[in-house]
């Protein structure tokens, strides 16, 4: 069960999906909420996993990543944002605007509405948990702006709509097509009509040729006005320089914001010891820049990966921060019973987790892939492209041999090298001799000299214990002589 930050240590990561996550939050417990949402998130991805795995990505996993697709869970989860839409307060006049809204999508663009809904449900739940007196700022890029702020004129109200904030910045490439997209849009929403707003805090220093800098200026009035000494308050274009590829602020997210953002945003907005919370942390620049100005944080993020990097190159490395200590990590299985408990929660989470626990990277599809639930990949010698073993994962007590069966025909179609079986539960004695000889007719796969079993099986509790799939590792370099063959 995850626990909201009230006592005790109360900076947590959490594992899991944000949705999942802050519905077990209390309501209106925190202050800010800065969600920078992924639209072609596999960018991030990618390159953690490489980093983090020493393996880098096949082009073919683009099929298995960043992909919106209007499904049945797509056409329930609009169901239940409707219905979650009328029992949070919303009016008849939000509520209809939502509904032409998405009907109108959903005849134009169903992938678009995929997201759209994505994003829906995520921002009630933050509404939910965002105090009366809060603030939310939702960062985006120019390819769905105009549709989240939609979502949020719809859930927020128009009339707690605060600003359009413009993050204005350079370097990259010039196109000689049309004018360099050189911003991100950052938009602003109060939850009520109370909020912060510590304008003496983001004040820029005043440009150099203002003579109202020098010397002030005087009112017909009469009455004189001296320079803040602190500068000029901040407007809504942010001319603030993007993290520099060298730079050692940068952790190896292609996206990463720079700290100087997130430090103006969490400034404006909040009072130290408030609540910060940030959905799809990512790398971690909010928490990090909340913890510099004495704030509480939440994160949140889908990926074990990122986890793994926030806790170690953010955390422990830049800001010194001993889990356990000063945050804890949520929502991680560190036992069987927490791995039971989190396939009850979620099964599509489950199977992420295993898959991500053997250095597997995930489908991102909640429906059947034909006995494909993710794959790991390897280097093989003398191929230029990765090879991969097909994973399927299983939380269900009920697992019998056909299973097995059933895997080794979508082994065979897909023409792959390897599957993996993960299991939730241990076989009995009996079970575990029928899979035993049903493993042994799919034979062994030799590379190099040599036999690795084509079909393999894995407990939840192995892979706690330590194992993994006997696959080959990934090779650094390649031998000319160098052998594959199946037997």
């Amino acid at each position: 069960m995850i626990s909201s930050p009230t006592g005790g240590i109360r900076n947590r990561l959490y594992y899991g999906d944000c949705l999942r996550i802050m519905q077990q939050l209390n309501h209106d417990s925190v202050d800010l909420i800065y969600l920078d949402p992924p639209f072609k998130s596999d960018r991030d991805y990618n390159s953690i996993y490489k980093d983090e795995t020493g393996r880098p990505l096949p082009d073919q996993i683009q099929a298995f990543t960043d992909t919106w697709n209007y499904t049945t869970d797509t056409e329930k989860a609009l169901r239940n944002t409707k219905i979650k839409m009328l029992t949070s307060g919303l009016t008849d006049t939000q509520i209809k605007m939502w509904e032409g809204f998405t009907k109108g999508l959903k005849a134009f663009d169903d992938e678009m509405l995929a997201y759209v809904v994505y994003m829906a449900e995520r921002i009630l739940e933050m509404r939910r948990v965002l105090k009366d007196t809060g603030s939310i700022y939702l960062h985006c890029d120019p390819s769905a702006s105009h549709y989240l702020k939609i979502i949020m004129d719809i859930i927020f109200s128009q009339k707690n709509f605060l600003n359009e904030i413009i993050w204005h910045y350079t370097g990259g490439g010039r196109s000689k097509r049309y004018f360099s997209r050189k911003h991100d849009v950052i938009f602003w929403y109060s939850k009520g009509n109370r909020y912060t707003f510590n304008v003496d805090s983001v004040r820029i220093p005043y440009k150099k040729t203002s003579g109202y800098a020098k010397s002030g200026i005087t009112a017909k009035s009469g009455k004189h006005y001296m320079p803040h000494p602190s500068g000029t308050p901040v407007d809504d274009v942010w001319d603030i320089p993007i993290i520099n590829p060298m730079s050692k602020e940068r952790i190896g997210y292609d996206t990463q914001k720079p700290l100087e953002l997130l430090t103006r945003i969490i400034k404006a907005s909040s009072n130290e010891g408030d609540v910060v919370l940030d959905p799809f942390c990512g790398c971690a620049t909010t928490i990090e820049a909340a913890h510099r100005l004495k704030r509480q944080w939440m994160g949140i993020d889908i990926a074990i990966h990122a986890i793994n990097r926030v806790s170690r190159d953010r955390l422990k490395n830049r800001i010194n921060l001993d889990e356990e200590k000063d945050y804890l990590i949520e929502g991680i299985p560190v036992s069987h019973e927490g791995a039971v408990d989190l396939w009850k929660q979620d099964p599509f989470e489950f199977q992420k987790w295993a898959i991500e626990q053997v250095e597997g990277l995930p489908t991102d599809r909640k429906t059947g892939d034909g006995g494909i639930d993710g794959r790991i990949f390897f280097e093989v010698p003398n191929h230029s492209d990765l090879q991969s073993m097909l994973l399927e994962v299983k939380g269900g007590k009920s697992v019998n041999v056909n299973i097995l069966r059933d895997l080794r025909g979508v082994l065979d179609r897909e023409n792959e090298w390897m599957a993996g079986l993960i299991l939730l539960h241990k076989l009995s004695d009996r079970k575990r001799k029928n899979f035993e000889k049903e493993i042994a007719t799919a034979g062994f796969v030799e590379i190099n000299g040599k036999s690795y079993p084509r079909m393999q099986i894995l407990t939840i509790d192995e892979i706690l214990d330590g194992r993994s799939f006997n696959i080959p590792g990934y090779a650094r370099g390649r031998s000319s002589t160098a052998e594959l063959r199946l037997l």
